[in-house]
């Protein structure tokens, strides 16, 4: 389900974050949440031997772990066309099967817009 309704500020913040996280750390994907009370969180991916996660997985790993109850919006910024099933899971068990998911190319472009669920 792609979304054509323009993104308002706090959604085009989380995919500006995540668009740094993956610069910044130099991996292939960087993704930001923001949790029910407007708290943002933000992550790389997770590439260790012994712990592989996506971007998105480790940021609403880091919402759990803070406490968050739950998510209002996820992006993530990525090479991929679409949000890996994966990742869309780990949000909807956070935020509901109607938790927007953004997905922006590299150069920060909205590619789509779809639910959790």
């Amino acid at each position: 389900m792609s979304d054509a309704t323009p993104l308002g500020p706090e959604d085009l913040k989380i995919i500006t974050l995540a668009r740094s996280a993956r610069a910044r750390n130099g991996v292939p994907e960087g993704a930001a949440v923001r949790d029910e009370t407007g708290r943002t969180y933000v992550a790389g991916t997770v590439a260790l031997d012994s712990l592989k996660l996506s971007a998105l997985q480790t940021a609403v790993a880091m919402a759990v772990a803070s406490g968050a109850q739950s998510l209002e919006a996820a992006a993530v910024v990525t090479a991929a066309e679409t949000p890996a099933d994966a990742d869309r899971a780990a949000v909807r068990d956070l935020g509901g099967p109607e938790t927007p998911v953004h997905l922006a190319g590299p150069d920060g472009t909205l590619r789509v817009t779809v639910s959790a669920g």
